[in-house]
């Protein structure tokens, strides 16, 4: 070390041991901002690839090599896992509990349903309705569809 060099040396795989640290925090750091995100499955996929990353810099592999697999491994598991957890959002209608189980349901008009209101039987059930379409008019009898439900109102239309 020169005179005056106040620096401190590192050993050569300073580098390397830290760095499969370095991914392994950025994957944790991915998978909590996964959990604060709920609906969006777009961090989780990239965390695996943080810690396929890990593991290349923990056998030692450098860092050229640590970024393909990350890139590599994101788009990778983005591709594969992102659509089959997005086709989990979607709850079907016989898992749906509340108004969510009514909605898509039938119904039979009491009384005349326009934008104003009115009068429906779902399931057993007397609900408040207003038509879903704003210049539509059910009369008494008619069969509905739910379309959706605000508070205690179904939004029907024929």
């Amino acid at each position: 070390m020169p005179a005056g060099d106040t620096s401190v040396r590192l050993p050569r795989d300073y580098d390397q041991d830290v760095a499969w640290v370095i991914w392994a925090v950025a994957a944790v750091l991915l998978a909590i901002g996964e959990l604060l995100t709920p609906g969006l499955f777009f961090l989780g996929p990239v965390a695996l690839a943080a810690v396929a990353a890990a593991i290349v810099a923990a056998v030692g592999a450098s860092v050229v090599v640590q970024l393909i697999v990350f890139i590599l491994g994101s788009i990778a598991s983005l591709a594969v896992l992102r659509p089959i957890a997005r086709s989990h959002l979607q709850m079907p209608a016989l898992v749906r509990t509340g108004t969510a189980a009514l909605e898509g349901g039938r119904g039979v008009v009491l009384q005349r349903v326009d934008a104003n209101g009115g009068r429906v039987r779902i399931g057993g059930e007397e609900w408040s309705a207003r038509s879903y379409m704003e210049d539509q008019v059910i009369e008494p009898g008619t069969r509905v569809e739910v379309v959706k439900i605000q508070g205690a109102t179904a939004l029907v239309m024929e």
